[in-house]
């Protein structure tokens, strides 16, 4: 059925006649418009949307824009994003296959192949070429997979392990492979000087020292400040540099292979071992032969550790990768192309090394005829010196070349090429690792210069590394240094591939296929086991210094977010953990606190954070609650929320926050703690700061705060209320908190349990932790500051009370940038500083399940409040034995592991309050009492608490005014009160006579902190 039949078939059902009374669009004419009017706010996808430093400029409409029809203003472009010039870029064959073939043909091919050959063999030199390419090749298909999964900036590999394993990994690395390659500029450098000063001997027989290390100091030394020039200029002069260097390493190489098949030319060159192709040679150094070399016994490790820097150039071309035209493109493909050239060049080397020349030969052309066989040639140095040969000389390929002068010009070349591209990847890695501001004090090195943001001082840096290496003018010292810092670095790429690739984020999407997770944990497992095979003390002296730095980066948190493979790791463990702690039953012995404290925006009450943070460090679940009356857009939720865990982590209070608009405050208590958490990780205490302006409250707002208790109560979740008598908001007495002061602040290094924790600069603002004007919060606080504590110990003096007090404390200051009176500052601070000597009080009255006896047990472990012993206050009928209620609550806190100082039975509870306390009362009350048949009950602006409703709870408000007697008696001087607290039937007491009895027993004492568990046991007896 065609499209009009089945047009025609749905019209059957249409009344067009009714269609003709209302508005419709069947005559209606399209106009042609534009794209962009049709388009209105929409944005077409385009990958400016997606760049990184386009983000905040807006390009794509937001969900604001098209859902709520908000207009934002545009910015200017120029104004978040700086534009910088391109510079010069190189493609994949002259940036990354030229690069890493010239410097893997380095020194090592022309001066130290020969030499493994010798001491390995034949067999061995191929395999320990083939364990080279083995490690080199799995590191590159590793590297090829990381560098093709997004867009790669300058930095190379330090770019790629940070980006992939975090900064601490790639901070470690990154100082450790820049390192490396400033010695690898002495490594090429010195490889250099030794063939220059071999050529000067055998054709000029010039010495211009010693013909020695005190030459090679010499000329290494002026080479250095050559390099530096060329790589100053710029990268244009270093990259025609490396073309002419390629060309004649080419020629080189081929003068090489053409001279192995003409054969010895001279007498000369017979006696110093070059014998031209000949099967009893192979035969002979098939085998190894390994000697004692400058008086260290070799063996394959050994020989190994001296080639290996041979295979480190493969990351000469991801090091400059800033300077790529495209990188992820370019580095696989140059990369690999260069590691097969090389290796098979290196094996067909060996093999032409060991097919034609002599292990030892004595060069001198009288024990050397043309008839001679093999065996007579080696029996010549069983009884003298042998000074030639793959064992004994380091020119043997120049001696097998057809014109060795043209070796030695390739020998120039390669070693050149190669500290030059170490020359160019040093000072571009340390750059990009100062840029990212990882480690202190190393940013001035990253500065950048001209167009192409050329990096002097960290050129400046490379070189004083290089020629203090330079100095030690021996190749075979130097090369086994680098060996491990390479190796470390090739192991931590293949480790970043390997983590990233097992975890599979969604964001890994390589498009790069050929790798797979086990061979890169075979080439971090080769590279590891070849750092310590190698030299097993400079591998722990690597290793240490890796781990070193990880810890200075992890210590210091640098504020950096690149999306690692760590950071999934991390969700996917606490995944793992949560969904497996929901399948654990719940045991009183595995009982924590975790607390949803009710503190609006954090920094408005610092005190309420500080103190549910007391129970809550190391040790359990806490989350700041804020709720709002009014609806919040999506931008200001996110600053609102952005700026709390700013605050908290400034603050160095572990702790999540959870923001709720547009609800009422018990509705908004009761949904937290049905919503906040997941699975067994979500809140069983709430914590509400007491409401200190009841007194001038409207009753719908007492109530909502009465509801919100119930409203816990209801849901089986314990309920904490703390009062101090100075309140706990400050809003409008400190100043508000910005982000951006964050930048210039100093981190904070002592936290809540710390009792010299303090800020020594108080002009700085880095502890001034401000406060928001917030909606109002039915938790609020009064915002009245009165002052300093009226409770002093009487053992304690005033200046011993200021210096405590000072050293454990911040600097607030006003909201003009004024330091706060030291006594608004000591209130703020209270639970932060160390306590005083004294008692916390605790009036165990009622059985709550343990939690009323638990949380200051829990007081008492923090360093803190380590001088408050547990005083416990628990009631007994007239008739029954005081001595013996006080031995039976000892018992029964010794088993559950509780120690206390003292336990204080109350025999007199029952008794009737006095007069005076019923005065107090009485005037509390006097504004609140109506007749029950009072009109103005309804809407009255202050609380209302109606006759009848009084009379009917007078027993329980005689029992409350009791109680504060003794608590007046008692208590007045303790570090801090905790009681029972109060339960009033559902149904039957009102908000205002409740907040009445709440009055009654915490008015003008110290802090004082009601609780009431959920009647669960939190303490057992049982091990």
């Amino acid at each position: 059925m065609d499209i009009l039949d089945k047009f025609e078939r749905f019209s059957i059902h249409l009344n067009v006649n009714k269609l003709d009374e209302k508005a419709h669009l069947r005559d209606s004419i399209r106009m042609t418009r534009s794209l962009k009017d049709h388009l209105n706010r929409e944005t077409l996808p385009s990958p400016d949307n997606y760049h990184p430093h386009l983000l905040t400029i807006g390009s794509r409409a937001t969900l604001d824009e098209l859902h709520l029809g908000e207009v934002y203003e545009q910015k200017d472009d120029n104004s978040e994003v700086e534009i910088v010039a391109a510079g010069f870029k190189f493609g994949w064959v002259q940036g990354v296959l030229i690069r890493c073939l010239l410097n893997i043909w380095g020194v090592m091919l022309f001066l130290r192949l020969s030499w493994v050959v010798g001491q390995a063999g034949i067999l061995q030199a191929i395999l320990i070429v083939l364990l080279a390419t083995a490690v080199t090749i799995f590191t590159s298909l590793s590297m090829s997979a990381i560098s093709t999964n997004g867009q790669i900036k300058g930095g190379g590999t330090y770019y790629m392990i940070s980006r992939s394993l975090g900064p601490e990994f790639g901070g470690a690395i990154g100082i450790i492979f820049a390192l490396a390659n400033s010695m690898g500029i002495a490594l090429h450098t010195v490889g250099f000087c030794e063939a220059l000063s071999d050529m000067l001997k055998e054709y000029f027989d010039i010495e211009i020292v010693d013909g020695g290390l005190n030459d090679i100091r010499i000329i290494g030394s002026i080479t250095l400040v050559v390099l530096g020039a060329i790589v100053a200029i710029g990268m244009e002069w270093e990259a025609k540099a490396q073309l002419l260097f390629m060309g004649i390493l080419i020629v080189a190489l081929a003068n090489f292979i053409v001279g192995s098949i003409m054969g010895p030319t001279t007498d000369d060159e017979l006696s110093k071992g070059f014998i031209g192709y000949n099967l009893e040679i192979i035969t002979t150094n098939f085998e190894p032969d390994y000697r004692v070399t400058n008086g260290l016994e070799q063996s394959f490790f050994t020989v190994f550790a001296i080639f290996f820097p041979a295979a480190t150039g493969i990351l000469a071309g991801a090091n400059i990768s800033g300077d790529l035209r495209n990188p992820s493109e370019a580095i696989p493909k140059g990369t690999i192309l260069a590691i097969i050239t090389t290796s098979f060049s290196y094996i067909l080397f060996a093999i032409i090394a060991g097919a034609t020349t002599l292990r030892d030969a004595t060069g001198d052309p009288a024990n050397y005829t043309v008839n001679g066989t093999v065996s007579e040639y080696m029996k010549t140095c069983e009884n003298e010196t042998c000074e030639w040969g793959l064992q004994n000389s380091y020119q043997v390929m120049t001696l097998v070349s057809a014109f060795g002068p043209l070796n030695y010009a390739g020998c120039f070349a390669a070693t050149l090429s190669s500290a030059l591209a170490c020359f160019v990847s040093a000072p571009k890695i340390f750059q990009a690792l100062c840029n990212d501001k990882i480690f202190p004090y190393l940013h001035f090195f990253g500065k950048g210069y001209g167009k192409n943001q050329e990096p002097l001082r960290a050129y400046a840096l490379a070189f004083a590394i290089a020629l203090a290496c330079i100095l030690i003018a021996e190749l075979n010292t130097i090369a086994p240094l680098i060996t491990n810092c390479f190796l470390a670095s090739y192991s931590l790429i293949n480790l970043s591939t390997f983590h990233v690739d097992l975890l599979k984020p969604v964001g890994w999407r390589p498009t790069f296929r050929y790798y797979n997770k086990w061979l890169s944990l075979l080439g971090f497992g080769l590279s590891v086991a070849a750092m310590f095979l190698c030299s097993w003390p400079t591998a722990l002296v690597t290793s240490a210094l890796v781990v070193t730095f990880f810890f200075i980066v992890r210590y210091r948190k640098p504020d950096v977010n690149w999306g690692s493979s760590t950071q999934v790791q991390v969700y996917k463990a606490a995944l793992s953990s949560v969904q497996q702690f929901s399948t654990i039953e719940e045991h009183i012995k595995t009982y924590t606190p975790q607390i949803l404290v009710m503190t609006g925006l954090p920094n408005m009450r610092p005190s309420l954070v500080d103190f549910a943070y007391l129970f809550c460090k190391n040790n359990s679940l806490m989350i700041c609650g804020d709720i709002l009356k009014e609806r919040q857009s999506h931008k200001q939720r996110t600053e609102r929320t952005q700026k709390s865990l700013h605050w908290l982590r400034a603050h160095k209070t572990k702790s999540f926050y959870s923001l709720m608009d547009n609800i009422s405050f018990p509705n908004g208590v009761g949904a937290m703690l049905q919503a906040t958490g997941v699975g067994k990780m979500k809140p069983n205490i709430l914590l509400i700061g007491y409401q200190s302006k009841w007194k001038t409250s409207q009753n719908s707002e007492i109530d909502e705060y009465f509801t919100a208790i119930n409203t816990a109560l209801e849901m089986h979740i314990a309920v904490t209320i703390l009062r101090v008598e100075e309140g706990l908001d400050y809003t409008g007495i400190i100043r508000d908190f910005d982000i951006k002061d964050l930048v210039k602040e100093k981190p904070i290094k002592e936290g809540i349990d710390n009792p010299t924790f303090e800020n020594s600069r108080e002009s700085d603002d880095t502890a001034t932790f401000p406060t928001f004007d917030t909606a109002e919060s039915i938790e609020s606080q009064g915002s009245e500051i009165k002052g300093e504590t009226k409770f002093p110990s009487p053992t304690e003096s005033a200046a011993d009370k200021k210096k405590r007090m000072k050293k454990s404390r911040i600097v607030f200051k006003d909201p003009q940038g004024n330091e706060l009176p030291d006594e608004v500052q000591n209130n703020i601070c209270r639970f932060r500083m160390k306590q005083k000597r004294g008692t916390i009080d605790v009036w165990w009255l009622y059985d709550d399940g343990g939690l009323s006896m638990l949380l200051p047990h829990i007081l008492t472990t923090r360093s803190n409040w380590a001088k408050s012993k547990l005083r416990v206050f628990c009631l007994a009928d007239d008739n029954e034995e005081q001595l013996t209620k006080q031995k039976s609550m000892r018992l029964l806190l010794e088993k559950f592991r509780i120690p206390v100082s003292d336990v204080v039975v109350i025999h007199d509870m029952t008794h009737p309050p006095s007069k005076q306390t019923k005065i107090w009362f009485d005037n509390l009350t006097s504004e609140f009492v109506r007749k029950d048949d009072d009109p103005s009950n309804a809407d009255s602006n202050i609380p209302v608490i109606k006759e009848s409703e009084l009379l009917a709870q007078k027993h329980k408000t005689f029992n409350f005014m009791r109680l504060r007697e003794l608590l007046l008696q008692n208590s007045l001087e303790a570090n801090l009160v905790v009681m029972t607290l109060p339960i009033s039937q559902k149904g039957i007491v009102s908000g205002p006579l409740y907040m009445c009895w709440l009055e009654t027993l915490t008015a003008s004492m110290p802090p004082f902190l009601l609780v009431r568990g959920n009647h669960t046991s939190v303490l057992t007896f049982h091990s």
